[in-house]
């Protein structure tokens, strides 16, 4: 049975993330959108092992957070793009640096690109979209910010190309919450499937099967395949394409090594990997 708890209580735990928000958006005067990114950004961090990140920040000067802002959304930009700009991807990040105190850059996010967007898609989902709707009513269009409760606030911006949609709904304080799910991230038994699958490629002429798939990564990567899910053929047709699923997102990652593409070879076959793209 699921562990129920008050919004009341939630809001209390992450009352110096709502502070923060509600700096950002009010003294900042920063995107409601792009703030919901920035904190989920910094909420992963925290995750993975940067810690007390948001009480730092809070404890700065407006201009400073500001500026710490304007990093993450550097950061944000990089996972947005497949050829980040050289100047933007080894850039440092001197204020977030110092108040971290720990080495981070644009290049760091890149690298995990998509175990990044994975993970600030969860905390996005698990904690932003409840936990500051009260703030965003405040500053959203009216003819959007005067909904009952219940009812759901629409997040210009959103759906984000990259980090999907957001559903934000305001709930009355006493509206209660499961709270397996809402906190925490894991790149294996958090990430959705499509997250942790990769799109393979063959050329004609060697036919590739699925044992060669799971001989090729897992002898590379160790045991990462969830699944392969080979294009479906006449029997004496060659299936030309796969779709790999993995059990941790963060094996996308090393498999394609800051690439958008990434090639390999088994038994004189040739593999091209690339994310999966699901297009509905």
């Amino acid at each position: 049975m699921a562990f129920m708890v008050p919004l009341r209580e939630l809001l209390s735990f992450h009352s110096v993330d709502r502070q923060l928000f509600s700096r950002l958006l009010l003294n900042c005067s920063r995107k409601p959108s792009e703030t919901l990114l920035v904190m989920a950004l910094w909420l992963w961090l925290e995750e993975i092992g940067y810690p007390n990140i948001v009480p730092k920040i809070l404890k700065l000067p407006d201009a400073i957070v500001n500026a710490m802002a304007n990093e993450a959304v550097l950061c944000l930009k990089c996972l947005c793009s497949d050829t980040t700009p050289p100047h933007l991807l080894y850039g440092n990040l001197p204020f977030s640096t110092k108040s971290m105190e720990m080495e981070i850059s644009p290049h760091i996010f890149f690298q995990n690109r998509f175990t990044s967007i994975s993970g600030i898609k969860k905390l996005l989902n698990s904690v932003c979209s409840w936990a500051f709707t009260d703030i965003l009513a405040q500053v959203l269009p009216s003819s959007t910010s005067q909904v009952r409760l219940n009812q759901p606030l629409g997040v210009p911006d959103f759906p984000h190309p990259v980090f999907g949609d957001v559903t934000i709904v305001r709930r009355p304080l006493d509206y209660c919450f499961p709270i397996g799910g809402l906190h925490g991230w894991n790149p294996t038994t958090e990430a959705p499937v499509d997250d942790r699958t990769m799109f393979l490629t063959f050329s004609r002429g060697n036919k590739v099967t699925e044992n060669d798939v799971m001989e090729l990564f897992t002898g590379l990567f160790g045991d990462c395949v969830d699944s392969v899910n080979m294009e479906e053929v006449a029997r004496n047709r060659q299936p030309l394409f796969a779709r790999l699923v993995l059990r941790s997102v963060s094996t996308v990652d090393s498999i394609l090594n800051g690439k958008s593409i990434a090639k390999f070879t088994i038994n004189s076959k040739h593999i091209w990997a690339r994310k999966y793209e699901r297009r509905d």
